[in-house]
């Protein structure tokens, strides 16, 4: 319990000294006087309305999208197109950026068609309409898997009765899987919309300029570019203020019922057997799985065309990927190290009868750390530890290790949601064994668990290397010449308009994230845990 009361400590203490950097220095009269800006307010409202865009659009698609699917378990191709799904939550939003401006840019595929046909290049992606198909493109995918999950949870003995009073489908729809949903939606919109709040790559890249630019992006330009750390404050206390409110609104919805349970085998669905709607199903699967795949197309084929040989002997490449290498497998280190003191602290609170109010309150707030990196994004993070260390001279010393904390905040949900599970599953099959031998603490973990669990940590590393090695938020403040990683080097060949040597690395960078995911994902269908 000491190890997991020093470790939120320590991930509570990290993220309060950037508050309170931000706090103290945002005192100041012109700090203050920010908020009274027009301008500021303009970015507040775009950062709402696409958000709000971006959410209402990926979950209208997702609801057509997962019923297709649900009627359909035999359609060919099915299981790779769920897989598929998986691939954007995997893929570096850097990347995936490239790839749909591939696609969809003024140079991209389907301008290339439009031309060729005589409409000339009709579609431009920098802007509002880019960031809604990025956002859409990464999103889309969730809120389908989770809408997909929920009505395959459905008994098939509901759609036998369906069958045997000749619903029709849209009965079928209201009375069946609406229910089942609806109630899906509030947090699933509310996490979407959570995400495309605080995006940060996509807008930078895809943004196009003043016009189209959030909270996020305008307080990496205030330090950045402008060097005015009071406009950066100001905007940092804007979107604490605005993640504290969606976040608020978040705890307050509504969790999901179970549509109950059943010893059943699906069938045939009585909506699912018209020739029509067979043929619009198939379309629509099929259109959703170009739509995710063409990016990830032309990122293969745009890469495939540089000069990879000269890319990787260049010293700088060397330099960025052992960087980007340490980085990520310092912060996956870390974060399961966090990840096992927490979960260990909300258990031995949990099998404590009479553990007192201020313990529980603890448990309470353990549980909820991943939520911390929402509340306060990596921008402002970033800028608070900026203001912190700027005074001493410390800015590039400490850059590396600030990364890294970054990092490992950013991973910290997902891991716990990955280990979590497994090792309170296998310390209740272990318990009487360990109590047998008289292990516990340190003992225990190093004989007993451990051994049990070194498949989930190993997923668990997986992914939170993966997460890393594909960031662009944490490295944005302190990135430079003392300081790149794969991203960050992306990032600025992009920038100096070398997109073949940009999409050369993408496609390296690309390559490592997705086998860092798929290694996780083999691994959690090999645990027998």
């Amino acid at each position: 319990m000491t190890t997991g009361f020093l470790a939120f400590v320590a991930v509570a203490g990290f993220i309060a000294i950037a508050v309170f950097a931000l706090a103290g220095f945002g005192a100041s009269d012109a700090a203050a006087g920010i908020f009274t800006d027009a301008y500021v307010w303009r970015i507040l409202r775009f950062t709402l309305w696409q958000a709000s865009l971006s959410t209402l659009i990926s979950v209208m698609l997702a609801i057509p999208l997962a019923r297709s699917l649900a009627r359909r378990p035999s359609f060919p191709g099915r299981l790779w197109v769920i897989r598929l799904m998986a691939v954007p939550l995997g893929l570096p939003v850097l990347i995936g950026a490239l790839g749909l401006i591939g696609i969809w840019g003024r140079q991209g595929l389907f301008n290339d068609m439009a031309d060729w046909a005589g409409f000339g290049r009709p579609l431009g992606i920098y802007g509002l309409f880019g960031i809604l198909l990025a956002h859409v493109y990464f999103n889309l995918p969730l809120a389908a898997r989770l809408m997909l999950a929920g009505l395959e949870r459905i008994p098939p003995e509901y759609f036998k009765q369906a069958a045997m009073l000749d619903m029709p489908g849209r009965s079928v729809f209201r009375f069946i899987e609406w229910p089942v949903i609806r109630p899906l939606i509030p947090g699933i919109a509310g996490l979407i919309f959570m995400l495309c709040a605080t995006s940060f790559t996509l807008v930078l890249i895809l943004g196009g300029g003043p016009a189209a630019t959030t909270l996020e992006v305008a307080i990496y330009q205030a330090l950045r570019f402008d060097f005015d750390p009071a406009r950066a404050v100001a905007l940092s206390g804007l979107q604490i203020l605005v993640t504290g409110a969606v976040l608020l609104a978040l705890a307050a919805l509504p969790r999901a019922g179970d549509p109950g349970t059943t010893a059943g085998h699906p069938g045939v669905r009585p909506d699912g057997v018209h020739r029509h709607l067979k043929l619009a199903d198939g379309v629509l699967i099929v259109v959703f799985s170009a739509f995710l795949l063409l990016p990830l197309a032309m990122i293969l084929i745009n890469g495939a065309k540089a000069d990879l040989v000269r890319i990787v002997s260049e010293p700088i490449f060397w330099t960025a990927l052992s960087t980007s290498l340490a980085i990520s497998f310092s912060a996956a280190c870390l974060c399961l190290i966090l990840a096992l003191a927490f979960i260990a602290l909300q258990d031995s609170v949990l099998e404590q009868p009479k553990a007192g109010p201020a313990a529980r309150l603890l448990a309470v707030l353990a549980s909820s750390t991943g939520s911390l990196v929402l509340l306060v994004p990596p921008v402002v993070l970033g800028t608070g530890w900026f203001l912190v260390l700027r005074p001493f001279g410390l800015t590039d010393f400490a850059a590396p290790l600030i990364v890294i904390a970054i990092n490992v905040l950013m991973a910290l949900p997902f891991v716990l949601r990955v280990l979590a599970p497994a090792v309170r599953t296998h310390r209740q099959r272990t318990a009487r064994l360990a109590a047998s031998l008289g292990l516990t603490g340190l003992a225990r973990l190093r004989i007993v668990d451990w051994p049990g669990l070194s498949r989930s940590a190993a997923t668990a590393m997986a992914f939170a290397m993966a997460l890393s090695l594909g960031d662009l938020g944490a490295i944005a403040l302190f990135g430079g010449d003392g300081l790149t990683t794969l991203p960050y080097l992306l990032y600025s060949r992009l920038g100096s308009y070398r997109t073949a040597d940009a999409a050369g690395l993408a496609l390296i960078l690309g390559f490592l994230c997705l086998m860092l995911m798929s290694l996780g994902t083999r691994r959690i269908g090999a645990d027998p845990h």
